[in-house]
């Protein structure tokens, strides 16, 4: 099976005539991947531990923790608190973690359809909301009562829309409508 980043090399000659570039280096490029999860308004530790411990296992790197910005007396939160966790890949784990999210996670997903092209901001920039981190194979069958969602971000070069939907197209991302 090919990898992403043979993917990504192959696709290249392709993505210049499309864009009409002459210079390899004027092409879109992969930045980074950040993967977050909130916690909530949880002072439970043994959660906080789990939530820290799963993504460590997802992503192959230990989150840094996120604290609350304001106090909120409403929500019995204080500034400081532990609200999320947030994990940014580069090189290696960035290739490993969206060659795993594309070809094994997103085909796991319940009801999965495809990724609207809606979550393709202007800056060229993807973000995916995941439902269930068990959809990973990393996450034990057994625990099913502590599920919590995931944001994946995708930061690329992209200068605009059109340059980063084409871009994703190659790489191989299951957009709506690509799917069979």
């Amino acid at each position: 099976m090919e990898s992403l980043k043979d993917k990504i090399k192959n696709s290249q000659k392709s993505l210049k005539d499309f864009l009409g570039v002459k210079n390899q280096m004027a092409l879109p490029k992969l930045v980074k991947v950040i993967v977050s999860s909130g916690t909530g308004k949880s002072k439970d530790k043994k959660r906080n531990e789990l939530v820290a411990e799963r993504m460590t296992k997802i992503t192959g790197q230990k989150p840094s923790a996120r604290g609350a910005k304001k106090s909120i007396a409403s929500f019995k939160l204080r500034e400081g608190d532990i609200i999320g966790f947030m994990v940014t890949l580069r090189g290696k784990r960035m290739h490993h973690f969206l060659d795993k999210l594309i070809n094994v996670a997103l085909p796991r997903t319940r009801d999965f359809r495809g990724i609207d092209m809606k979550a393709i901001d202007d800056m060229g920039n993807l973000t995916i909301g995941i439902k269930e981190h068990i959809i990973f194979p990393e996450t034990p069958d057994e625990d099913l009562k502590d599920v919590f969602g995931l944001g994946v971000t995708i930061v690329t070069t992209a200068k605009n829309k059109k340059e980063a939907e084409e871009f994703f197209k190659l790489m191989g991302f299951p957009f709506k409508g690509l799917i069979k």
